[in-house]
């Protein structure tokens, strides 16, 4: 019983990067073919599936093709977001230009301009929940969760105060425009896959 008092104390004591250092390195190595995230203290491991990484690749494709090879798209990459340990990898995420990696060699939530995700059966209310909740307190300014079981995408902007003034619904099919955000590019979503 002291152990785990004393495992309690010297954790409330380290900073949660830190803390989301430990949990990681004790996760390695992780199984090819799986991500690993850390929402809320939860660690969350899922396997790609065909139609989730055929839509994530045709999102950096769209962007490249806006952008450029030379464009700060990552897929799967650790970002450590606000609130208490959430160290995401979102399916895309868009940085600015000027992005730089923080003293621990982490990119930063600060410089994360666009986040796209796409919904998996076993951590879907991660995606609509705690994530968007994560983002919007970062004050990422386009949140898009592209859903191929509903078939339909949801484009959160403006964020303010921890949550998102403005909700998008798109249907497959439908272009999504974001040329009002700092993203400025149309995404075709007819040749997204269906699950």
């Amino acid at each position: 019983m002291t152990v785990v008092e004393t495992d309690r104390i010297e954790m409330a004591d380290i900073s949660s990067e830190q803390a989301l250092d430990d949990m990681f390195e004790a996760l390695e190595p992780v199984p090819e073919g799986l991500k690993v995230e850390i929402v809320e203290g939860t660690v969350y491991m899922s396997p790609q599936r065909d139609t989730h990484w055929e839509i994530i690749r045709r999102i950096v494709r769209a962007l490249e093709d806006e952008f450029g090879m030379g464009v700060k798209a990552l897929s799967d990459v650790r970002i450590d977001f606000p609130g208490r340990l959430n160290g995401f990898a979102p399916d895309v995420a868009l940085l600015s230009t000027d992005a730089t990696k923080d003293d621990s060699a982490h990119w930063r939530h600060e410089d994360v301009e666009f986040v796209a995700e796409v919904i998996s059966k076993g951590t879907a209310a991660n995606d609509y929940g705690p994530k968007k909740a994560a983002y919007a307190a970062a004050e990422v300014p386009a949140y898009l969760i592209v859903d191929p079981y509903v078939r339909r995408s949801l484009l959160y902007t403006q964020p303010k105060d921890g949550d998102y003034a403005t909700e998008t619904k798109i249907p497959f099919g439908d272009e999504i425009d974001l040329t009002g955000t700092v993203v400025g590019l149309v995404l075709d979503t007819s040749e997204f896959p269906r699950d």
